[in-house]
């Protein structure tokens, strides 16, 4: 007991002094996953507005596969991404293996059907009141893909959020194309991985801290906005 009360005082005091390595690997975590936020989005947010608005032979197996793969295993998109890059991989003269970059293609695999489907389900949704009135509008496609996702603006941040949330914890592809390299690919998670099995519980249980806030912030931000657009609804 006096053990754990001391590397929480410990942990504690990392914190409050924003110990230097700590900063690092939790900036370096939200660099990585906010990047690959990004790329995720823009290939996930139209797809789930052309899956919306589109009718095609293919387009329900399209999102049964999508929402099939929100569950897929990191450690299996983490083990494919790193074939492909790998030196015997057909990626592997891009040199990108157990580099920042590397981990967000995997983290960009894994958040991409987690966004698209819950964005889907808000722009069928969204597009079932607006259907009607953007058919006699007449406008093309690519106007009625705009609208949608200006329209749901808030719901799609909400989908977002959710794929942020999945990408700063995740830990087992990262740690596989990433390589936990100290000072280039070591992040929160796989930090605390490495420390715990150091026995350096304090500088662990700091991580911690820091991954736990980020993930109450992540939560908090999506309760609100979708309180937001209730509100907004009505």
């Amino acid at each position: 007991m006096v053990d754990l009360w001391s590397g929480l005082v410990q942990a504690f005091w990392l914190v409050v002094t924003f110990n230097s390595e700590l900063v690092e690997i939790a900036l370096r975590s939200l660099r990585v996953s906010f990047t690959a936020l990004l790329v995720a989005s823009l290939i996930a947010m139209p797809l789930a507005a052309i899956l919306a608005v589109k009718r095609f032979r293919w387009r329900r197996v399209v999102i049964a596969v999508l929402n099939a793969l929100m569950g897929l295993p990191p450690v299996v998109v983490g083990l494919v991404v790193y074939v492909l890059l790998s030196r015997s991989g057909p990626l592997g003269v891009l040199g990108l293996l157990f580099t920042p970059t590397a981990m967000v293609i995997a983290q960009v695999i894994i958040i991409v059907p987690l966004i698209a489907s819950i964005a889907h389900q808000s722009l069928r949704d969204l597009w079932q009141e607006y259907h009607d009135l953007l058919i006699s509008m007449n406008v093309t496609q690519m106007q009625k893909v705009t609208t949608l996702l200006w329209d749901a603006r808030r719901a799609l941040l909400t989908a977002a959020l959710a794929g942020f949330g999945r990408a700063i914890g995740e830990v087992g592809a990262i740690m596989i194309v990433g390589g936990n390299i100290d000072h280039a690919t070591r992040v929160l998670t796989t930090a605390i991985a490495l420390e715990t099995g150091k026995g350096d519980f304090a500088l662990a249980l700091a991580l911690g801290f820091v991954l736990i806030a980020l993930a109450i912030s992540v939560s908090l931000a999506i309760h609100w906005l979708s309180r937001t657009e209730r509100e907004g609804s009505w």
